[in-house]
């Protein structure tokens, strides 16, 4: 039986290990969970956060509840801290303590702009040779191959240069009828003009039955002078290039057209690149692409997209998508596997971007948690979010936040967990992002996008004159905006057209309404009608500004029964009651240029 180590290194060590023993005990009652490192000065700074965390869960497992931290019984997780919340809007925000953030390792991330070069998606693929530039090598008469002078693929053939030779009973017979009529001409010198005529007409049927039987005019005319028939005829190249694939073999018999070589020029190729279905809106035929290989690690390749596969794998989900490459040195080889950079940005405003992290999916619903500005202690709450196709490690965002504000990009599960827990509206308990969230979203190009807006300016000009009072200019602000319907075009049979048609319509009735008014209140009952199809024009198309616009609500508009608009910039100015109530109402929506108008949740 084994000894214990006491016994074998001696009982002095004894006392020393049971100090060490009751000093890592002593940590661990003091410092709690061992999840992050705090300083000493925002220990003694926030000693009664552990008041604010009196429970600790597992957000794996929201059913565990300790009144210690520790680890989860379950899953071995570090235990967090239940949160508690208070204001209004409690049931659906999370606070933490400064010293619970540091433990729930909580870290958030700015909204920010990202420019075209940051929006790039990484492809792989293969270098292939360039189909365009493919040609087969035949034989333009039958026999048999006796030798064949280009016998391995890879090699590089010229134009002109001779790959094979044949023995052909049929260019044999016609080259001896040849030399024959040639004979007999010159036989006919001092014979009648009949007898010469009718000797150059056997010599030309010889000449033409060669011809016929392909051989060249060169090629002929050195058959002519020769004293014999040929019993080797020389197979010719038409064309420059590499050999791909060797289809001949010696002393095979052959047809006239029988293919003997495929030869592809390799001055150019193609990189076939696999694009998962995520990744094709961002893509799109001329985007420039940046091409490495491992044998050239620290070099790159420049190339374009010439085609994008129209149909998907149905097992790997994925597209093909061709790069075409110049290789006049020859050094990219096919067969290489590549890394393909494609650029997919592509638009004249740089997008909104998060991090991947930060978002949380349920179906096809998209939540974040959004720090709450201003805040005694660090709060957050969740957002509904339109997100577009990932690109790298960001996602693109269409609606839902503005730049400036700050995302969880850490943490953001903690949170979650928390909040369900408490039986706030958290990603598991949201209802449905069918109910919640408006579809059709139509992403424009610059062009297409600028071309609305003038309207919007035009309805921003009737926001102003009716919060100012001035019944004149919004009626002409109204007439300009019908006037300038007409000026948006589409091509047809598109989604951008077939949207547009939806709210053109309505846009022109209300409009009208507006500038036919009698009075500033009939005016005001039309412009409700007209900031509903507004909205729906950001909502469906994204901002067309070069700024950002708000969404206001009025709660006391129209009889108490509230009412919606849109204006620039963030001091409320109502149109609904113009200078008696100028400043009634909040802020319900930021919209950036080029982003949707997220509808979720707005009372309207």
């Amino acid at each position: 039986m084994n000894e214990f180590p006491w016994k074998k290194w001696g009982l002095r060590v004894l006392p020393a290990a049971l100090v060490i023993f009751g000093i890592i005990l002593g940590a661990a009652f003091c410092g709690g969970s061992q999840v992050a490192e705090v300083p000493r000065d925002q220990a003694d700074k926030h000693d009664h956060s552990d008041a604010d965390a009196a429970m600790w869960t597992c957000s794996m497992h929201p059913q565990i509840r300790q009144a210690e931290p520790g680890q989860c019984p379950i899953c071995g997780m570090d235990l967090i801290p239940v949160s508690t919340s208070s204001g209004e809007q409690g049931a659906n925000r999370i606070e933490l303590s400064e010293r619970a953030q540091i433990l729930a390792k909580v870290r958030t991330t700015e909204v920010r702009r990202q420019g075209d070069e940051g929006a790039q998606i990484r492809l792989l693929g293969r270098v292939e040779p360039n189909e365009s530039t493919f040609r087969t090598v035949t034989a333009w008469t039958g026999g048999r191959i006796d030798r064949l002078h280009v016998n391995v693929t890879g090699a590089k053939v010229k134009s002109g240069q001779v790959i094979a030779t044949l023995y052909s009973p049929e260019v044999f017979t016609a080259h001896q009828d040849l030399l024959t009529a040639k004979k007999q001409l010159a036989a006919m010198v001092n014979g009648t003009e009949v007898s010469k005529m009718a000797s150059n007409a056997s010599l030309e049927a010889s000449r033409e039955r060669l011809r016929l039987l392909g051989v060249p005019d060169n090629e002929l005319a050195r058959m002519e002078g020769q004293n014999k028939p040929t019993k080797a005829v020389a197979i010719r190249s038409p064309f420059s290039g590499t050999v791909m694939e060797r289809m001949a073999t010696e002393g095979a018999y052959v047809m006239t057209g029988t293919p003997l070589y495929r030869v592809a020029d390799l001055g150019t190729l193609w990189i076939q690149l696999d694009a998962y279905e995520s990744d094709l809106p961002r893509l799109a035929v001329g985007q420039s692409v940046q091409i490495e290989v491992e044998a050239f690690s620290s070099e790159k390749f420049e190339g374009k997209i010439t085609f994008i596969d129209p149909t998907v794998d149905a097992q790997r989900r994925t597209a093909k998508v061709r790069v075409e490459v110049p290789n006049t040195d020859g050094r990219l080889r096919p067969g290489m596997f590549a890394q393909a950079m494609v650029d997919a940005g592509g638009s004249e405003k740089s997008a909104l971007v998060i991090p991947s992290s930060a978002a949380l999916f349920t179906g096809r619903r998209s939540i974040v948690y959004v720090e709450v500005p201003g805040a005694d202690r660090p709060t957050y709450e969740p957002r509904n979010v339109r997100l577009g196709p990932r690109l790298g490690e960001n996602y693109p965002v269409v609606a839902g936040l503005s730049a400036g504000e700050r995302v969880v990009s850490r943490g953001a599960f903690v949170l979650d967990a928390d909040l369900q827990i408490k039986g706030g509206a958290s990603m598991m308990s949201a209802p449905d992002d069918r109910q919640a969230i408006s579809e059709n979203l139509i992403e424009l190009s610059g062009a297409e996008l600028a071309q609305l807006e003038p309207l919007v300016n035009e309805y921003l000009s009737v926001q102003r004159a009716l919060a100012g009072d001035d019944h004149a200019a919004a009626k002409a602000a109204a007439e300009s905006i019908m006037a300038g319907l007409a000026a948006v075009k589409f091509d047809k049979n598109t989604a951008a057209a077939t949207a547009f048609s939806k709210v053109a319509s309505p846009l022109a009735q209300h409009a009208k309404h507006v500038s036919m008014s009698k009075d500033i209140e009939e005016a005001r009952l039309g412009f409700e009608g007209l900031s509903h199809v507004v909205m729906d024009v950001l909502r469906v198309f994204g901002n067309p500004l070069p700024f950002s616009v708000v969404l206001a609500h009025c709660p006391m508009a129209l009889g108490t029964n509230g009412a919606d608009w849109i204006q620039g910039g963030k001091v409320i100015d109502n149109s609904y009651f113009g200078e008696s109530m100028r400043s009634c109402g909040d802020v319900v929506r930021v919209v950036d240029p080029g982003t949707h108008l997220d509808t979720t949740e707005v009372t309207k």
